[in-house]
């Protein structure tokens, strides 16, 4: 597990639970888990390649055919704590500082994966599993392994830190616990704050992937007449070829792909996300159990590559390979998890050796690593210190984006010690000087990442573009949230009604600038959506809709869903997200109690959690209680003094109790800490513009414009305070810019041009 990780579950404000009966019967039983034994007898050859495996050995109990550290006493130093790995009794342990930031005695109760690193679980009488921030590296000892590291160097993590070993955020069973041992059951009691977590078999075996076996068992043993009793059959590739076109020398399907299941069931686990279901079962959407990240800021570069550990259901799914009918089996053998083919022999089946194995193809010497396929088309990133991954995007090496937005490329990946332009003129040597490629979305997403003027209308045109891959065209949706208007609301009703669910559940994210009554007609429809991930989507969306404005079918519609959300978030109690979410949602109801309960349980699961306190802000703001919000906020700020949220949220209070003078420094300050966050420079401008200081107002804006040149907020301010204090001539300029933007705001810039010079106010 990574810190990014962490980080990025903390900010996933989403989660759901979902119990599915799979008996084709009320009378007949569910089918229950079986065990891969089971299996192994009519499918050998199968259980054979999947022995030894990555799932195989996914997670097992530490004994000394499994531990591959150095247990003999070796010692790793991390900060000022010195771990000691040592073993008593034929069982393993590690000495090392513990929740309370003393040493102590840990035994490893179980290993996590293989190769090339190794990962130790300790468990806690809680039912907590925790996950030891120091890992074994196990490669052979001439690549640098065969020794102990941490997985967050330089960055002295202690104790009390949800980072630290013992913390939230390397707790297995949330974590990681699913993707490494099959139908796990987290089991957390909310009540008690204890795990129960169970699993049919410890690591990643057949029913996994394919479903609980006993009715398939049953079926092999006995009549054969009728359904085989499996919970899907993947057969995505069943009696299709795929023929190289001589012209071009790739290869087209024979019949198009008609559905995802392979991608969907391995992206369970090979995605970023959260979970929203349990059980999960084969065949089904991956939305109906988890909300995977979409090609967001922070996590892929603007043309799509992976920044941060995202794993390859997201690259892929954005890719030319999936688009023209690719299944992760058509690469990978899914039961030993090694590649079909040794090499570029992989790639070869669908692409003519004769025209790309060629200098004149990739430009290398041959034999060096360079002309390998991956080497220009799946750029490798390494994470958790020692684990390099390819990019499963397999897109064509754009130097040229490079110079342009600042993306990297596998040739500068290569020659570090050249520039982009000098790699994009080799490659316009090369290739001349039209670029080719499937992902045409940097100059987009780059614009949307830099919040350009011109970011709202090239991400409206990407959302509507047919032939983009949906993930793309997800995230154009769910980036349109930064950028409201009658067009954008109206890119959102069409990506309502997508096929893809993925879709769907982004325009949702679209919608939620608007006030609740204008979404509702758009939205309400996706309540009763057959997918999970999109009608809590809706739910979240339109849960503050007035009930006395709904008809009786219409509330009981949002009530349906609106409690599917709230099993989202008591699935995932564990989390402070999750209880922050149940207490907006009660706070929203004016179910006071009840908020201000989950809220307390959020602050309980995590102190440095700021979101919450400002939740009980607001929530004592509702009851008129803005002085207990206050030292609710003093006293967060006391353990975490340069945090913006909760000086803005001070700010707030203190102008609500009519003490300006007070609330202006802590408005002030949270601009500065932030900077990134336009609302807060915006809002500190306000302040002071409402105080008389229309100069430092407009000083503040001009500065918060210089790093956000599209929000609309800070451009209407300019305008109008530049035309309450005279200054005509720039509020028409800022008018006009907030128009190129918004063309909604043309009434101002009208307005301003028909302002007579005597009625204009003087800047004091």
């Amino acid at each position: 597990m990574s810190r990014s990780i962490g980080a990025g579950l903390r900010g996933l404000l989403i989660a759901a639970v979902l119990s599915i009966a799979f008996s084709a019967d009320a009378a007949e039983p569910a089918p229950t888990f079986v065990g891969s034994a089971a299996c192994a007898g009519c499918h050998a050859a199968e259980h054979a390649a999947w022995h030894g495996s990555h799932h195989d050995l996914a997670m097992a109990e530490a004994t000394s055919a499994t531990v591959l550290g150095d247990f003999d006493g070796a010692t790793f130093r991390y900060g000022d704590v010195t771990s000691r790995f040592f073993k008593r009794d034929g069982r393993f342990f590690v000495n090392t500082d513990g929740p309370d930031g003393r040493l102590a005695d840990f035994e490893i109760r179980y290993v996590f994966g293989v190769t090339p690193l190794q990962q130790y679980l300790i468990a806690f009488p809680d039912g907590r599993m925790q996950a030891l921030g120091i890992a074994w590296d196990s490669r052979p000892k001439e690549k640098g392994g065969q020794r102990w590291f941490h997985l967050y160097p330089g960055e002295e993590i202690k104790a009390g830190d949800p980072l630290h070993w013992t913390g939230l955020n390397q707790t297995w069973n949330f974590m990681c616990a699913e993707c490494h041992s099959t139908e796990l059951r987290k089991n957390y009691d909310a009540a008690k704050n204890t795990y129960a977590t169970t699993w049919a078999e410890i690591d990643v075996a057949c029913e996994a992937c394919h479903g609980p076996g006993s009715a398939h068992l049953a079926w092999a043993k006995g009549d054969k007449s009728g359904a085989d009793g499996l919970t899907v059959h993947f057969d995505e590739r069943e009696g299709v070829h795929w023929t190289i076109d001589p012209a071009t020398g790739n290869a087209r399907r024979s019949t198009p792909r008609a559905s995802a299941k392979e991608l969907e069931t391995c992206g369970i686990c090979h995605s970023r996300g959260a979970k929203i279901a349990e059980p999960w079962r084969p065949g089904q959407a991956l939305l109906q159990t988890h909300v995977p990240s979409l090609l967001s800021a922070g996590l892929f570069e603007a043309d799509g590559k992976s920044l941060d550990e995202v794993y390859n259901y997201a690259p892929f799914r954005q890719s030319r390979m999936f688009v023209a009918g690719v299944s992760c089996s058509d690469c990978h053998d899914p039961h030993s998890l090694k590649l079909v083919a040794d090499g570029d022999a992989v790639c070869e089946q669908c692409h003519d050796a004769r025209k790309y194995a060629t200098a004149s193809h990739h430009h290398h010497a041959d034999g060096s690593a360079a002309t390998r396929c991956v080497a220009c088309h799946m750029p490798v990133k390494t994470y958790m210190q020692v684990d390099p991954r390819h990019d499963h995007g397999f897109r064509v090496p754009r130097p040229d984006e490079s110079a342009r937005f600042g993306t990297s490329n596998a040739c500068n990946d290569c020659h570090q010690d050249k520039d982009a332009g000098w790699a994009a003129a080799a490659v316009e040597r090369w290739f001349g000087p039209t670029r080719k490629g499937f992902q045409t979305w940097t100059e987009t997403f780059a614009a949307a990442h830099a919040e350009k003027p011109e970011a709202a209308a090239l991400l409206q045109k990407l959302a509507i573009n047919a032939n983009a891959p949906s993930i793309a065209r997800a995230t154009a949706l769910e980036s349109l949230a930064a950028y409201p208007g009658n067009d954008v609301a109206s890119v959102a009703g069409r990506g309502l009604a997508d096929a893809d669910p993925l879709v769907r559940m982004a325009a949702l994210r679209a919608l939620r600038p608007y006030p609740v009554a204008q979404s509702w007609p758009l939205a309400s429809r996706l309540l009763a959506d057959p997918v999970l991930g999109v009608r809590i989507e809706a739910a979240a969306l339109l849960a503050p809709m007035p009930q006395e404005a709904l008809p009786l079918t219409e509330r009981e519609r949002l009530a349906r869903a609106t409690d599917d959300y709230i099993a989202v978030q008591r699935l995932n109690a564990d989390r402070p997200e999750h209880r922050l979410n149940l207490g907006n949602l009660y706070l929203q109801q004016r179910r006071f109690a009840d908020a201000e309960a989950e809220f307390a349980a959020a602050r309980k699961l995590d102190p440095g959690f700021t979101p919450v306190y400002v939740g009980l802000a607001q929530l004592y703001t509702a009851q008129g209680r803005d002085a207990d919000g206050e030292r609710t906020l003093r006293d967060a700020l006391g353990r975490l003094p340069d945090n913006a949220d909760l000086h803005h949220a001070l700010g707030l209070n203190l102008v609500r109790q009519g003490r300006s003078g007070e609330a202006l420094p802590e408005l002030g300050r949270a601009a500065t800490l932030s900077p990134e966050t336009p609302r807060f420079a915006y809002v500190y401008a306000i302040a002071l513009n409402a105080t008389g200081r229309s100069a430092e107002a407009i000083e503040t804006l001009e500065a918060n414009h210089g790093r956000h040149l599209a929000d609309r907020d800070t451009l209407f301010a300019l305008a109008t305070i530049n035309r309450d204090v005279g200054r005509t001539d720039a509020a028409l300029g800022w008018a006009k810019m907030l128009v190129a933007i918004d063309p909604a705001a043309q009434p101002l810039v009208d307005q301003l041009r028909q302002t007579p010079s005597s009625a204009r106010p003087r800047m004091p």
